[in-house]
């Protein structure tokens, strides 16, 4: 029997993506919690991270991928999606939502888990997307232009740079 210690990512993840014959690299680093600390596990610039956010829009689950560097802009979401109710998922609903990944480590695979995706347009001019897959301690890295092919994003800018504190 052969252990399989190189990597952690939930098999249902690995099943998705080598079942769409995607090219992607995982990535193995020290444990990270925050999209930030991902990216600088990985000595990356949070531009080059990206950050799943779950939300309800109008009732309706999806999920928004933005720069690891960045913060959410509900509004412009809000008004890209054209929906009345926008919010982040409660973390009690997020992990009856996605059981097979740890708190705060989920891709941002919607077909996976029945959500729309939206991606911010910083996101979408990179050719690269590195993002968590399933644990605090694997990413995924592969061509933006594949993982477009496999989540379908609508492309909007809703997200703004953090402001630095003086």
């Amino acid at each position: 029997m052969v252990q399989e210690e190189q990597m952690a990512i939930p098999s249902r993840i690995r099943d998705f993506l080598d079942s769409e014959n995607v090219p992607y690299e995982e990535l193995r680093h020290e444990p990270a919690f925050t999209g930030q600390e991902v990216a600088h596990t990985l000595h990356l610039s949070g531009k080059r991270c990206a950050k799943t956010v779950v939300l309800s829009g109008d009732g309706r689950l999806v999920m928004a991928v933005l720069p690891a560097s960045n913060r959410l802009n509900l509004q412009d979401l809000r008004v890209a999606m054209e929906v009345t109710h926008l919010e982040m998922l409660p973390e009690s609903e997020l992990i009856r939502l996605f059981p097979d990944c740890e708190r705060g480590a989920v891709p941002p695979l919607g077909r996976l888990y029945g959500m729309n995706v939206w991606v911010d347009r910083t996101i979408s001019d990179s050719e690269l997307i590195v993002f968590c897959a399933g644990t605090h301690e694997d990413c995924i890295r592969m061509k933006y232009s594949d993982f477009a092919k496999l989540a379908m994003p609508r492309v909007s800018r809703f997200s703004e740079v953090r402001a630095i504190p003086a």
